[in-house]
């Protein structure tokens, strides 16, 4: 198990390093206004949570698509949310940097961060009940995102999602997170991965055709989803219910 904990440390760190200069020519290329890196300022959490969820054994992949400006985007975990990270995660006390150039609509404010991220609360709410405290998850599941960028653009700080860019950066960065994701599902020679809305699902079977890795889907827990708020929330409930060992 502490291999695998290696493995997945040394996969992020590449992950790491490879799409901080992509990031950068990104913005210098006009495909984001602002590019935020959790994985740079954040990377004292993150290689935590990596120790903590890593080595325990899981084979199934939840698959998320890219930050979200409330949870991984403050404090470099998967679907983060402040009180998750705090309270079953058992994160605290880890400082977080700030990013080179920051959003005045999108400050970083780490562990400490005050607004909740639904979908985060959810996912990790939904694990919780199913399994109990972040032990017996990491039995069962791998949390970890496709891409690492959090993208932004407009006075807003409008946080944009990959399927919507394009350019030779953007290809290059898909490129090295299909790479990684390789990388997890070796490391913890993983058995299936379920993609987290259709975009993770539709880049896990192309990163992993051919490997014998089982590919599912679930409803994406977004409050902005209609499928995730319908009959306030149940629906999604049994939905990803249906997917999880």
């Amino acid at each position: 198990m502490a291999g695998a904990v290696f493995e997945l440390i040394a996969a992020a760190s590449r992950l790491r390093d490879g799409s901080q200069s992509i990031a950068t020519r990104m913005v210098s290329e006009g495909v984001a206004d602002l590019v935020y890196n959790p994985l740079n300022y954040a990377w004292n959490v993150h290689e935590e949570f990596i120790r903590r969820t890593g080595g325990s054994g899981a084979k199934c992949i939840l698959l998320g698509m890219n930050p979200g400006p409330h949870g991984m985007g403050q404090m470099g975990i998967p679907f983060a949310a402040t009180s998750v990270v705090r309270d079953l995660i058992g994160i605290t006390g880890i400082s977080v940097a700030k990013p080179e150039v920051i959003h005045p609509r999108r400050p970083v404010n780490g562990l400490e961060h005050p607004k909740e991220e639904v979908s985060g609360t959810r996912l990790w709410g939904m694990l919780e009940d199913r399994y109990g405290s972040i032990d017996k998850i990491s039995k069962e599941i791998y949390v970890v995102n496709h891409c690492p960028l959090m993208i932004l653009n407009g006075d807003r700080g409008t946080n944009v999602t990959p399927n919507n860019i394009s350019g030779k950066s953007v290809e290059e960065l898909m490129d090295i997170c299909d790479q990684h994701l390789r990388e997890v599902v070796d490391a913890l020679d993983a058995t299936k991965v379920v993609g987290i809305g259709k975009y993770a699902e539709n880049r896990a079977a192309s990163a992993l055709c051919g490997l014998g890795v089982s590919v599912e889907t679930c409803w994406h827990p977004s409050p902005a989803s209609p499928l995730a708020n319908r009959n306030g929330g149940a629906d999604w409930r049994a939905n990803i219910s249906k997917v999880l060992p």
